[in-house]
């Protein structure tokens, strides 16, 4: 993607990232897998690309739609030793979703829980893709990669994804940027890290028993836990299993 004299102040230099999770909430879900292209001045110039061990079975509706299991994860690194690769990665360079602020919030939450800062300028190609293609039916990643023919044979892998929404970006540049220039530009990208409460000692004891009662292994340290995750586990083991006796 070449910055052309009527483009002097396209973004070519950027990280397109995304990921994939457990679930839908940064707060309670996990991040299995990071993919990010970096491009700098137009031309790419990094790529990454890891999956990451949530320390939990995954969800199967998980699975099915991303192809990654629990035998994929099982030697994968944990959360904060990915996270910290890839915020030496990503640099202070804009970044790129397609969603953007959902990625982000995942990437945040991550990195505040080890008191490591993600404030990014971002530009959202749904966004874009909803202002100027009003008359399409659905701008998701997988209907903009049809319209504009762009290959993406693994889709809701993190890597392919996001090599997918870089030339995404390309084509709506290619074809918008000169009609409405502020529309790409970078916008600060706020997401508040809600305030996390370790797990208490009452619900720590609980949680022991149970898994001893139920004969459970648990290889992550309980100690770790926060009062919602213990929550969920405690809710989770009573549902499947029953109460202690």
């Amino acid at each position: 993607m070449m910055r052309t004299e009527k483009q002097k102040d396209l973004t070519n230099t950027f990280v397109c990232f995304d990921i994939e999770s457990t679930g839908l909430n940064p707060q309670q879900d996990k991040v299995i897998e990071i993919g990010a292209v970096k491009v700098r001045d137009g031309k790419v110039v990094g790529h990454f690309s890891e999956l990451i061990n949530p320390k939990i079975k995954l969800p199967l509706f998980i699975s099915n739609l991303t192809g990654i299991d629990d035998e994929m994860l099982e030697n994968a690194d944990t959360e904060v030793k990915v996270i910290k690769r890839f915020l030496e990665f990503a640099e202070d360079y804009v970044v790129i979703g397609h969603k953007v602020k959902f990625d982000f919030s995942f990437i945040k939450t991550a990195a505040e829980k080890e008191r490591l800062s993600f404030e990014k300028n971002g530009i959202d190609t749904l966004e874009i893709s909803r202002k100027l293609h009003q008359n399409l039916d659905s701008r998701s990643l997988e209907s903009m990669c049809r319209y504009y023919k762009i290959n993406n044979n693994n889709a809701h892998r993190a890597y392919d994804d996001a090599k997918a929404t870089a030339l995404l970006y390309v084509e709506l540049c290619n074809n918008f940027f000169n009609k409405d220039p502020d529309t790409f530009r970078p916008k600060p990208l706020i997401y508040k890290v809600k305030k996390v409460q370790p797990i208490t000692n009452k619900q720590k004891k609980y949680l022991i028993d149970l898994l001893e009662y139920h004969k459970i292994g648990y290889e992550q340290s309980i100690d770790t836990l926060t009062q919602s995750e213990a929550s969920r586990w405690i809710d989770r083991i009573i549902l499947e299993k029953g109460r202690i006796n």
